[in-house]
C-alpha cells in the first residue's frame, strides 16, 4: 500500500502554501502587468522608458536569480541601510525577509513584466473606432475604458494570462531554495530522510499537474465565455 511515511499531511499544508503563494503573485503579476502596459502606451517619454526597461530587465534576467538577488540580496541591502542608519542618526531597526512574501513579490515582479507585453498587445488589438465612437455618444474617458475597452482587451488577452499562469504555478517551486516550507520543500527533505525520491516527487508532480490540468479547463471555459457572439472571420 502506497503512504508517504507520516509526510502526507505536511505535503498538504506545502501544497495549501503553493496555491495561495501562486494566487497571491498573479494577482501582483496582473496589476503590474496593468500598470506596465498601461505605461509603454502612454504618452510619457519617462513612464514608457521606465516601463520597458523594467521588462527587459525582468525577461533578461534568470527567475532563479531574481529570487536570490532579492531575497539574500535584499536581505544584505536592508541590514547595510541599517547599519547607517543606526551609526548617523542612532536610528535602530532590523526588518526580516519573510520567505512567503519574499516569494509572492518576486515571482509576481517576474510575471508582471510577462504580463505587461500580454496586456500591451491585447489593449493595441482593440479596434480606436470603437473607442471613439464610445466617446462620440457621450461616454467620459473612464466609462468609455470600462464598458468598452476592458471587456474587449481581457478577450484577447486571456490567451496569454492562461499561458502565464501555468508557468507561474510551476515558478512556485523556486520558494523552496529561500526556504519556504511549501510542498517542493517537505518531499525534498522527507525524500533525503527517507532516501525514497520518487515516493515523494510523484506525488507533488502529480499536484502540480492537476493544478495546471485544472487550470487549463478553467481558462478555456474563461475564453468561450469571453467570446460569445464574437464572430471570427475565416
Amino acid at each position: 500500500m502506497f503512504d508517504l511515511k507520516g509526510y502526507g499531511p505536511s505535503l498538504m499544508e506545502g501544497a495549501i502554501v503553493t496555491i495561495e503563494l501562486a494566487f497571491l503573485s498573479l494577482a501582483v503579476a496582473l496589476a503590474l502587468g496593468l500598470i506596465g502596459a498601461s505605461s509603454k502606451l502612454s504618452g510619457n517619454r519617462l513612464l514608457r522608458n521606465t516601463a520597458t526597461a523594467y521588462t527587459t530587465l525582468i525577461r533578461g534576467v534568470p527567475d532563479l536569480v531574481m529570487m536570490l538577488l532579492f531575497y539574500y540580496g535584499g536581505q544584505v541591502a536592508v541590514n547595510n541601510l541599517s547599519d547607517l542608519l543606526y551609526e548617523l542618526y542612532e536610528i535602530d531597526f532590523f526588518f526580516q525577509f519573510d520567505p512567503f512574501i519574499s516569494g509572492v513579490v518576486t515571482i509576481g515582479l517576474i510575471f508582471g513584466a510577462y504580463m505587461t507585453e500580454t496586456f500591451r498587445g491585447a489593449f493595441l488589438a482593440v479596434e480606436k473606432g470603437q473607442i471613439e465612437a464610445a466617446r462620440a455618444y457621450g461616454f467620459t474617458r473612464w466609462h468609455a475604458f470600462r464598458r468598452v475597452m476592458l471587456p474587449q482587451m481581457l478577450r484577447h488577452a486571456l490567451p496569454g494570462i492562461g499561458n502565464n499562469w501555468q508557468v507561474l504555478l510551476k515558478t512556485t517551486a523556486l520558494v523552496s531554495i529561500i526556504g519556504l516550507t511549501d510542498m517542493v520543500r517537505v518531499a525534498e527533505e522527507a525524500a533525503k530522510a527517507e532516501r525514497m525520491p520518487f515516493h515523494f516527487f510523484i506525488p507533488v508532480a502529480l499536484v502540480y499537474l492537476g493544478l495546471t490540468a485544472g487550470s487549463e479547463l478553467f481558462i478555456k471555459w474563461l475564453d468561450k465565455r469571453a467570446n460569445v457572439g464574437v464572430v471570427h472571420g475565416d
